[in-house]
């Protein structure tokens, strides 16, 4: 029986299946208690809707921080995704200095950017204090995107092996135990995730569909943690979430009214049966 307990810290966006709408259940399905701290609330996500309402909720999560300590309330793993403000980096630094269990686990995704473009309502002010998120964590998701804006190495649509290298050499130096590069396609028909851990870079290729979808960096990220919360390899957790999340495209890619998310609820059995 598994009894560990992930908290993930990031938005609820309540019509998109991104960010939390798709980590408290895909975690849960893994068999893993799951806590939330929002970090804002939207009306829909901000990719491809024409407008949305926006809740920070930057001046809560302290409050909340306060609580879980005092009432002693720890985790085996705490999982970030998209923060509504530079502000919120702190809190969670100090959540991953309060909150989180001896040998606990501190996983990153750095969701600010894809496509060589920052999300909406990002600057590099934030992008600086995302690296300083990064220095904290022990697994970091990051894109080729995301990688270049915090290594301050040149964006490029294509690249090679050396490149993605360099990539991972410089998030390493950062401190963390080992570097996902999620989204590393060196041919148009393949894609794939990189593992640079202890020195060494691994690379996980699968094929590429035709058709991207909103998110799946953060299907992605949850499996992963899913994955690895139940004693799965780095390289292990990231073929699995690599695979999950193909299946989810899958899934969806035949109904162009789904252009929102993609159907993950449907194959969560698939995820089930890699994990056991």
């Amino acid at each position: 029986m598994n009894d560990k307990r992930v908290l993930t810290i990031q938005d609820i966006s309540c019509v998109g299946q991104c960010s939390l709408t798709v980590a408290l259940p895909i975690i849960s399905a893994c068999g893993l208690e799951t806590a939330i701290l929002p970090s804002a609330v939207l009306s829909n996500h901000t990719g491809g809707f024409k407008s949305w309402t926006f809740r920070d909720l930057t001046d809560d999560m302290p409050d909340i921080e306060k609580k879980w300590v005092e009432e002693g309330i720890a985790f085996d793993a705490i999982y970030t995704g998209y923060l509504g403000s530079a502000r919120q980096i702190d809190i969670v630094k100090h959540i991953f200095q309060t909150c989180l269990k001896p040998g606990g686990l501190r996983i990153v995704d750095p969701a600010m950017a894809d496509n060589g473009k920052l999300y909406t309502g990002f600057d590099m002010a934030f992008v600086k204090e995302m690296a300083k998120l990064c220095e904290s964590a022990d697994y970091i998701l990051p894109n080729i995107t995301e990688a270049s804006l915090i290594t301050g190495i040149d964006y490029r649509e294509t690249y090679d092996e050396a490149y993605v290298l360099e990539q991972a050499k410089k998030l390493a130096e950062l401190g963390p135990k080992s570097v996902i590069l999620t989204g590393i396609s060196y041919e148009p028909s393949t894609t794939g995730v990189v593992i640079y851990e202890n020195g060494k870079m691994s690379y996980y290729q699968h094929y590429r569909l035709p058709k991207g979808s909103h998110g799946t960096g953060d299907v992605y990220a949850s499996s992963f943690t899913g994955a690895l919360m139940h004693g799965k390899s780095s390289y292990e957790a990231a073929k699995i979430a690599a695979d999950y999340t193909v299946k989810c495209i899958e899934n969806t890619v035949d109904d162009p009214d789904h252009w929102y998310g993609v159907k993950f609820e449907a194959v969560l059995s698939e995820l089930i049966r890699a994990l056991n």
